[in-house]
């Protein structure tokens, strides 16, 4: 698909996403001038189908997060289109983007920092519903009740304030307050990397409760991958800004295709303490997203490296089964 192409709907995909990108200016100079961009997010394209989960990974700072506010339009992108419900949010004026936030909703990585102190759980949950009528004020109570236990909380928690509470609970409670509006689709920045691995587990078996429950549909960012393959039920993978491989979860765990995400998954740890497995070690730095090296932009830290990678960027090539890698290992012969 070329940048020039309408992105046709298919009714089954809640989330289109074509070509996006995002570029932060990088001010400098005696008159504090634009003097480049970080390409946090470079022509990233995919889609999810309705009532299912997309797990997001890669290395810190290679654009999942920056990818996922910038779908939620809460940081405004540089270029690309997003379709939701087959509409293109990016032309939406204030009073439709406001209505969209019902729809929309985001889990934050750090549940401490992003609950207010100065509120008790029952305000921070309730807000939002307040602030967009979705029930009467007979009923406020009675929802925001039901929500924190469809969430594992009670409700004599209402009353209390972010502090007086674990790690995990607070991560219930910003579930809560995301699901409070009834959304479709959430996405779910890291919800777990800030948490104990047994808390992990409850807060994943939750996620999925409430999916089947409300049908819902998550974008899950992580850079865990043993806990992207079990909420998962496609994978995509980000290097530098972009995708270089997308597919079903079990045929990427099953067969990886492109050497980062080979080195990536050699990095899982195995239960068995008597299996060895061969460890991908990457070499080199990441380089930077302000000055992305020219071609295959992994090409500087790969082993199987040839002189095409240097010079151009592989295109996209469906393997089989919606399984598609950018890499010219498998360019046609």
């Amino acid at each position: 698909m070329s940048n020039n192409d309408k992105l046709v709907h298919d009714p089954d995909n809640i989330l289109e996403v074509s070509h996006l990108k995002k570029y932060f200016p990088i001010k400098g100079g005696f008159f504090g001038g634009v003097t480049g961009n970080v390409k946090a997010v470079d022509d990233v394209s995919f889609s999810i189908k309705r009532g299912t989960t997309m797990g997001l990974v890669g290395e810190s700072g290679c654009g999942k997060s920056t990818t996922g506010r910038t779908i939620l339009r809460l940081i405004d992108k540089t270029d690309g289109t997003v379709l939701f419900n087959g509409e293109d949010i990016g032309t939406y004026d204030k009073k439709k983007l406001r209505k969209l936030r019902t729809k929309m909703q985001i889990i934050f990585q750090d549940p401490y920092s992003s609950l207010s102190p100065r509120l008790p759980i029952g305000e921070i949950i309730g807000e939002a519903v307040r602030e967009h009528g979705l029930v009467s004020k007979e009923e406020y109570d009675d929802y925001v009740t039901k929500v924190m236990k469809d969430c594992g909380l009670q409700e004599y928690h209402k009353d209390r304030y972010p502090h007086e509470f674990s790690g995990g609970q607070r991560q219930r409670i910003c579930i809560a307050r995301a699901l409070a509006l009834n959304p479709e689709f959430v996405v779910c920045d890291e919800p777990v990397s800030a948490l104990d691995v047994s808390i992990q587990a409850q807060i994943i078996n939750l996620l999925r409760e409430l999916q089947e429950k409300r049908n819902l549909t998550y974008l899950f960012i992580s850079h865990d991958l043993s806990v992207v393959e079990h909420i998962s039920d496609t994978v995509g993978v980000m290097y530098l800004g972009g995708l270089v491989e997308t597919g079903k979860t079990e045929d990427i765990f099953a067969k990886p295709l492109h050497p980062y995400t080979q080195a990536l998954f050699s990095a899982i740890p195995m239960p068995d303490p008597d299996y060895k497995k061969e460890r991908i070690i990457l070499k080199g730095d990441i380089p930077s997203p302000a000055n992305p090296p020219a071609g295959c932009k992994f090409h500087t830290r790969c082993e199987k490296c040839m002189e095409i990678c240097k010079k151009e960027d592989p295109k996209a090539r469906d393997m089989g089964n919606g399984h598609v890698v950018k890499c010219h290992l498998y360019d046609e012969k």
